[in-house]
C-alpha cells in the first residue's frame, strides 16, 4: 500500500458498526443507535440487519420475506406477510418522525414478487430496506452492496471485493451505510450469505475500508466463558483471540457467524462485541494476541460443548502395521458422504466421532461397509456422546491442566469415554455420556473459575 494512503489512515481511523436485528427491531431500539454511533465521530461505517423480533412473540422479517417469497413462487396471495413487513418499518419510519419514503420501495418490492425474483433477491430486501431506512435517518450515504460485494460459488466473499467496496467507502470524512447479509454474484444477481451473513458484512467492510475496528452490535454484553444455560452466571471474557473463538464457535458458544472471523482474522483487525442495550459495557474483544493483564487473570478462555455427537470405534489386532487402515476408514465415511469430527487412536484402535445427524438412518449399512472394508476383530457404535471443549491459547504453557480438567470430572462423578487434544494444545476434548453433559460442564468451569 503506498505510504500516503497508510499514513492517512493512520490520522483518521475508522470504526466499522454492525447493529443486529434486535438493536433495529423498533424506533426505539433505532434512537440507541444513533446515540451510539454520534458518541464516536470514528464510527462511520454502518452495517445494519433487517429488524429482528420486537418481542418473544413477534416474526423476523427475513422470516417474514421467505414467506412472501414461497407464496409467490406458488402463485398463491402473499399480502398478510407483506403487509406486516410494510407495518414493520412504516411503524419505525412514523416514529421517529422521518419524511415518508419506505412505501414506494416496499410497493415496488410487492411488483418484484409477482413478477418472479430469487429467493436471495427476497430475503436480501430486509437489509436493503433496513439501510435505506438508516441511511436517511442519519443522512448517510446508502451503498448498495450488489454493487461492490462480490460472492463467490463457494458462498464467501470474493477477493474482487476489497476494491470494489474500498473504492466506494474512499472518503474518511464521510459516513456511510452499507446493508448486510447480501451481495452479487459472479453474474450480477444478489447473492446472500448463509443466514446470520451480516456478521460477514461487517467483517467485509471493515476489511475493505481499513478500519482499525470492527464493532458487533447486539443484544448481549460481550461473550460469556460458558453457557448460561448450564453454568449460572459465568464470567464474561474480556479479550478472546481468534484461535480461542473458533474452538468455541465450533462447539456452539458464540455470538458471531463462524464464517465472519476470516476476513478480519487475515489482517488482524480487531472485533469488539457490544450490546446497545447496555452501550457503556465494554463487551467482548477479538484479538490476534491476549493482552498481559487477561493472560494473568484465567488459564482458560472457555469451556464449551455439544451433546450431538456419534462415535464408532473399530478394534483390530496389530492395526499398527496394517498400512493404510485409517485411510481406508476414512474412506468408508467419504464414500458415504459423512464428515468426520474428531479421530482419536490406540495401537490396535481407532474411533471417529461424527455429528448424529449425518448418521440417521444409516447406521446399518455403514457398519456393513466398515466390517466389509477393514474387517475388524470388534466394532461398536455409540450413538450419543456429549463433547466437551476446554479452550485457552495458554493452556500449552501451563502445567497442570489435564490434571484440573480430569480431577473436576473425577470428583463429580463422571466417566471419560474419549480424549483428544490437538497438536496445537489449544484445546482438550473429553466426551462423556449425554446424561453427565451438564454435571461434566459445570464441573470443569467450577474447577478454573470458581
Amino acid at each position: 500500500m503506498d505510504q500516503a494512503v497508510v499514513a492517512r489512515e493512520a490520522a483518521v481511523p475508522r470504526i466499522v458498526c454492525k447493529f443486529g436485528g434486535s438493536s433495529l427491531a423498533s424506533a426505539e431500539q433505532l434512537l440507541k443507535v444513533r446515540a451510539i454511533i454520534e458518541a464516536d465521530p470514528r464510527r462511520s461505517i454502518i452495517v445494519p440487519s433487517a429488524p429482528g423480533k420486537r418481542d418473544p412473540a413477534d416474526t423476523k422479517v427475513t422470516d417474514l420475506l421467505y414467506l412472501c417469497h414461497h407464496a409467490a413462487s406458488m402463485n398463491s396471495d402473499f399480502s398478510a406477510p407483506l403487509a406486516q413487513i410494510t407495518e414493520r418499518f412504516t411503524a419505525i419510519e412514523r416514529e421517529l418522525g422521518m419524511q415518508p419514503m419506505i412505501q414506494g420501495h416496499l410497493e415496488r418490492f410487492r411488483d418484484q414478487l409477482a413478477s418472479g425474483v430469487s429467493a436471495d433477491f427476497a430475503a436480501s430486501r430486509g437489509e436493503h430496506f433496513s439501510g435505506l431506512l438508516l441511511a436517511a435517518w442519519l443522512e448517510a450515504e446508502f451503498v448498495e452492496p450488489a454493487e461492490c460485494v462480490v460472492i463467490g460459488a463457494n458462498g464467501l466473499v470474493d477477493p474482487a471485493t476489497w476494491p470494489l467496496l474500498g473504492a466506494r467507502l474512499e472518503d474518511r470524512a464521510r459516513r456511510y451505510v452499507v446493508p448486510g447479509f447480501y451481495g452479487r454474484d459472479a453474474s450480477g444477481e444478489v447473492r446472500t450469505f448463509s443466514r446470520g451473513g451480516s456478521d460477514v458484512s461487517g467483517a467485509v467492510a471493515a476489511r475493505a475500508a481499513h478500519a482499525s475496528l470492527y464493532e458487533n452490535w447486539t443484544d448481549v454484553s460481550g461473550l460469556l466463558m460458558a453457557d448460561p444455560r448450564i453454568v449460572p452466571n459465568p464470567r464474561p471474557m474480556a479479550e478472546v483471540t481468534y484461535a480461542e473463538i473458533r474452538e468455541l464457535s465450533y462447539m456452539g458458544a458464540s455470538v458471531l457467524h463462524e464464517e465472519a472471523m476470516a476476513p478480519v482474522r487475515e489482517v488482524g483487525i480487531p472485533v469488539n462485541i457490544r450490546n446497545t442495550n447496555e452501550p457503556d459495557h465494554p463487551g467482548t474483544r477479538i484479538v490476534a494476541e491476549l493482552s498481559p493483564e487477561v493472560i494473568q487473570s484465567t488459564q482458560i478462555a472457555g469451556v464449551a460443548g455439544k451433546a450431538s455427537f456419534a462415535m464408532i470405534t473399530i478394534g483390530k489386532h496389530l492395526m499398527n502395521r496394517e498400512v493404510g487402515f485409517v485411510y481406508r476408514l476414512l474412506g468408508v465415511l467419504e464414500h458415504n458422504g459423512i464428515p468426520f469430527e474428531h479421530c482419536p487412536s490406540a495401537i490396535d484402535s481407532v474411533s471417529v466421532v461424527v455429528e448424529a445427524r449425518w448418521l440417521e438412518g444409516r447406521v446399518d449399512s455403514l457398519l456393513d461397509e466398515i466390517r466389509r472394508t477393514l474387517e475388524p476383530d470388534e466394532l461398536e457404535f455409540v450413538p450419543n456422546i456429549a463433547l466437551i471443549a476446554i479452550v485457552g491459547e495458554e493452556m500449552a504453557r501451563t502445567p497442570g491442566i489435564a490434571a484440573k480438567v480430569f480431577g473436576a470430572l473425577a470428583a463429580a462423578g463422571v466417566n471419560v469415554r474419549l480424549i483428544n487434544q490437538g497438536a496445537s494444545e489449544l484445546n482438550i476434548i473429553v466426551g462423556v455420556a449425554p446424561e453427565d453433559y451438564a454435571a461434566a460442564l459445570r464441573s470443569i468451569y467450577s474447577a478454573f473459575v470458581g
